[in-house]
């Protein structure tokens, strides 16, 4: 599998441990890391802005909805307060899949990631553009017949035709039940929230490192909850979705329960 692991050009999950503060990182991640805040001096602040959703959308939906089976596809480098840390702290019976397909994500999950002794924790080294193979492989761990929590924070912004993009939602929330939920998070240039930076940031991005991306308006994103019931505040920042603190980030966020 380590023959997969490049050294020579950054990619997204080392990067964003690198902005997340983390060290699990190569000198190019650094690099280009460094570069990309020079464009978009805010990029490590949306980063930890992601994480904190991550962390109040999953204790709402564990504490609050009842919630215990998530499948968190695009996992990225284990940081503090992982999915199934922050479910398993509400529910110790709650099962988890991570789902990746970066090698050097799925070596780093694999030591790190341990789960409660009352749940389960399971890896499946899958990309998000097959979420039939996702949802096949899932399903050894968790009861696709009972809700599911679908997590896929800042990965549809690496499917680079919408259509697709829809379509991969379409495909996952088809497949769980009617009490599941979608949490996204997803960058943009919407000006309202301060993502003009972004622009530079992506084109840099793109000709620098793995893999490509891209930003979506808010009318593209609503259009990934088409079907599912907003949860209150709605689509917003993702640093204040159900939260005061912190500045406004160029990161929709939205959490949607399938009706």
């Amino acid at each position: 599998m380590n023959d997969r692991i490049r050294t020579d050009i950054a990619h997204n999950a080392r990067v964003w441990n690198y902005w997340l503060g983390g060290k699990d990182n190569y000198p190019v991640d650094r690099a280009v890391g460094a570069q990309v805040t020079g464009f978009y001096p805010s990029i490590g602040e949306v980063a930890r802005a992601d994480r904190a959703f991550l962390g109040r959308a999953v204790t709402h939906l564990a504490a609050e909805e009842g919630v215990r089976q998530f499948l968190d596809i695009g996992t990225g480098l284990p940081t503090a307060d992982n999915t199934h840390e922050v479910a398993q702290r509400v529910a110790p019976e709650t099962r988890v899949v991570y789902v990746d397909n970066d090698p050097i994500v799925l070596t780093h999950a694999r030591a790190l990631l341990t789960s409660a002794p009352e749940g389960v924790t399971e890896y499946v080294d899958a990309d998000a553009h097959g979420p039939e193979r996702i949802l096949t492989a899932a399903s050894a761990t968790l009861d696709l017949s009972r809700p599911v929590a679908v997590m896929m924070l800042g990965i549809l912004n690496f499917v680079m035709d919408t259509d697709e993009a829809r379509s991969i939602v379409r495909t996952l929330m088809d497949t769980v039940p009617s009490g599941s939920f979608l949490v996204l998070t997803h960058p943009t240039l919407d000006p309202e929230l301060g993502g003009e930076g972004n622009k530079a940031a992506m084109a840099f991005w793109n000709e620098n490192a793995t893999p490509p991306i891209t930003a979506r308006t808010r009318a593209e994103f609503t259009s990934f909850l088409d079907g599912l019931d907003l949860l209150a505040p709605g689509i917003v920042s993702c640093s204040r979705w159900r939260s005061e603190e912190g500045d406004v980030v160029a990161q929709f966020g939205a959490v949607g329960r399938k009706p």
